[in-house]
This record gives structure tokens, sequence and C-alpha cells, in this order.
């Protein structure tokens, strides 16, 4: 019994590593305590969800603001991937109102906007050691540029599904969706800005 409860948990152990391998980013070391992470994130809108989110990675990021800034858009970009997909799915759904067929259709682009410049972004931000001076600041603008049209896209896909008529449960489900992509994403913008203006 004791050797099948050790294979369990070996096995569980694998799964959870190998998801966390999977972003791209290397497995956090128990013993790290993320100090810098936990500073970091108390100058973003929504420190809590910051902390949850970016603590697994503190191993990998370590006390670089570029990795951080970096980590932040990379799971602010995964969930966007995943809300977009959320969405696509609730719009294949018979017997919708015709109000939700459209604010999804809307919401649907918007997400796919939304996905691009945070991709667009990620690739930019990656790419910031090699810049310097006023090359520095002007693909860090783009980043921030691209940052905050994203955040906006989210907010304007829950904006679609204003008043009372759309209340409902596809309302509270892309509403749930989007609010935790449009969060991640404000706090990622928090700590490009926090990069860019070199504060650390």
């Amino acid at each position: 019994m004791a050797k099948l409860i050790n294979s369990l948990l070996l096995f569980l152990a694998f799964l959870i590593c190998g998801a966390v391998t999977a972003t791209g980013y290397k497995s956090p070391a128990t013993t790290t305590t993320p100090n810098f992470v936990k500073w970091s994130c108390s100058s973003t809108t929504y420190p809590r969800l910051c902390i949850r989110t970016l603590s697994t990675y503190s191993s990998n990021i370590q006390n670089s603001p570029h990795q951080l800034a970096l980590t932040a858009l990379n799971v602010s970009l995964s969930n966007a991937k995943l809300a977009k997909g959320f969405v696509l799915k609730l719009g294949k759904f018979k017997g919708l109102k015709t109000k939700e067929y459209k604010a999804i259709a809307d919401c649907i682009d918007e997400m796919g906007e939304s996905v691009d410049r945070l991709g667009e972004s990620f690739k930019e931000l990656k790419n910031m050691g090699k810049y310097k001076g006023q090359d520095f600041m002007w693909h860090m603008s783009n980043v921030q540029t691209w940052v905050s049209a994203s955040l906006t896209d989210d907010n304007t896909c829950i904006d679609g599904f204003a008043g009372k008529s759309m209340n409902g449960k596809i309302k509270s489900s892309v509403r749930a969706q989007i609010v935790n992509v449009a969060q991640l994403t404000s706090n990622a913008l928090a700590l490009c800005n926090r990069f860019a203006t070199k504060k650390y």
C-alpha cells in the first residue's frame, strides 16, 4: 500500500512539474522566498493576484525587473488565449439571445486583438536587453502602448454585456474570464512601467 501511495505522489509531482515547465519557465526551487516578487507586486493594482500568479516563477525571475515584467506578460497572454477559447465555445451554444450572440461575436474580436497585442508586447520586451538609451525607450513605449491597448480590448468586451437585459449565466461566465485577464494585464502593465522607469 505504501509503495502505491509513493508511486501516486511521484506521478502527481511529475505532472505538476510538467505543467510549470510547459510555459517555458524553470520549475521554482521549493526553498526560494519570493520577496522580490512580493515587493514588486505591492505597487500593482491587484497585488494579491500578482503575488499568486508570479510567485510560482520566483526562481526564474530572481531579482530581475525585466524577467518579472516578461513573466507577467506571459501569464497574461496565456490567460487571454484561454479566455478567447472559452468565449468561442460559448458562441456555439444554441438558444442564445440575439444580443448575447452579438456581444459574444464582438468579444471574440476584441480578445483576438488582445491576444495579438500581448503577443507582440512579449516579443518586444523579450529583446529589450539589447537596447539602450533612446532605442530602449522607443521599444519600451511600444510595449506599454500595446499592453494598454490590450487592456482596453478586455474592457470593451466586458462593456458589450452591460445592461440588465444581458444578465444571466452567459454574462457572468464571460465577465469572470475577461475580468481575470484584465486584472492580470493591468498588473503586467504596471510592472512594465516600473521596468521602463527603472525605479527598482
